[in-house]
């Protein structure tokens, strides 16, 4: 039924950082949304494969909500990390997750928790499996 995850949306009042970081990373604007009086008040940016950010104009940003993070898959990740650094932006060191998979993590200009993922051949993303892991709901 599901074939893959169509958009993530984000809230923004500012385009302009939020497309600046996104555009960073390669990704861009696909289309937009314009209202009746022709002011930009949305956009959908190209992850590739059919998969969008959709970056929403709003006064007041929600502060808060459910998702924790969001993931987008790269080719390098230690090339990803660089880049963001050279553009001012604050990175986690490069580390293999539990899962087999190498991580660095950031916060976008709207305070969205992003990882980046590089797969390795024992990714459990790509292999399937069970994942042992110290964690325990609280």
């Amino acid at each position: 039924m599901v074939v893959r995850l169509a958009h993530v949306c984000i809230e923004t009042d500012d385009f302009d950082s939020t497309e600046k970081f996104y555009n960073y990373l390669g990704i861009s604007r696909q289309f937009e949304f314009r209202n009746r009086q022709n002011e930009l008040v949305g956009m959908y940016l190209s992850v590739g494969e059919s998969t969008y950010i959709e970056i929403i104009k709003v006064k007041d940003p929600l502060s808060e909500g459910n998702m924790r993070h969001f993931a987008l898959q790269v080719e390098d990740v230690e090339a990803t990390r660089k880049l963001l650094i050279s553009k001012g932006v604050e990175v986690s060191e490069k580390k293999l997750g539990v899962d087999h998979t190498w991580m660095v993590t950031c916060h976008d200009p709207n305070g969205n928790f992003i990882e980046f993922h590089q797969y390795t051949e024992l990714s459990m993303q790509q292999q399937g499996g069970v994942c042992e892991i110290d964690y325990r709901p609280e």
